[in-house]
């Protein structure tokens, strides 16, 4: 919850799966993020299974946390850090890492 409020504190629009359709499938989150032209950001690696070996559209980009997750304020820190350090994120799988982001061109329908 710490990094949704301090995402939501640097004026980022955040919708919250976990709180606003708790159970939802990792498809039911890419149509929504799809329908919402929003970006998702997730710790969960179906997400590039999802997009690369069946296809399936996430146009806006995907932000894939690899990190070590001491506190609930590490990953609040390291989340706003790289979403406030690039705004090419749309059309990418992105993978943030502790040290690096490596991005790679999500392909098209």
């Amino acid at each position: 919850m710490e990094a949704v409020e301090s995402l939501r504190a640097q004026g980022h629009d955040v919708a919250w799966v976990r709180i606003e359709a708790p159970g939802s499938s990792d498809l039911e989150v890419i149509e929504r993020a799809e329908n919402e032209n929003r970006l998702i950001l997730t710790f969960d690696k179906d997400f590039g299974e999802l997009i690369f070996r069946l296809g399936k559209a996430a146009s806006n980009g995907v932000i894939l946390f690899r990190i070590r997750t001491p506190s609930a304020e590490y990953i609040a820190k390291t989340a706003v850090a790289a979403l406030d350090s690039r705004t090419d994120w749309e059309g990418h799988f992105s993978v943030v890492e502790d040290d690096r982001i490596r991005m790679t061109p999500i392909p098209p329908d």
